[in-house]
């Protein structure tokens, strides 16, 4: 699928991105909500970061709710974000 790479995707139920996503060991978990929120688990730390995301074709961009950002990319069916590679939850 393709997405227009300067538009940025309103997030919604059958947006292709929306949903869980794992790291290989399952110790990462990000929830991406429709309403364009994220929630963040770490090991048995649920919440353990919450805020919000935009995606720019297979870009995708995370605003904290203490202010920190990260960004990650989507390749293939996978996401690259910040050293980690998380998988789609199925």
């Amino acid at each position: 699928m393709s997405i227009e790479q300067d538009t940025v995707a309103r997030p919604s139920e059958n947006h292709p991105y929306v949903g869980m996503w794992i790291t290989g060991d399952g110790h990462v978990r990000h929830n991406l909500l429709a309403n364009g929120r994220y929630d963040e688990a770490r090991g048995k730390r649920e919440s353990a970061y919450q805020g919000r995301y935009e995606v720019r074709g297979n870009h995708i961009d995370y605003w904290d709710d203490t202010g920190f950002t990260a960004d990650g990319t989507f390749i293939d069916g996978v996401l690259h974000h910040g050293g980690m590679i998380l998988y789609r939850q199925k």
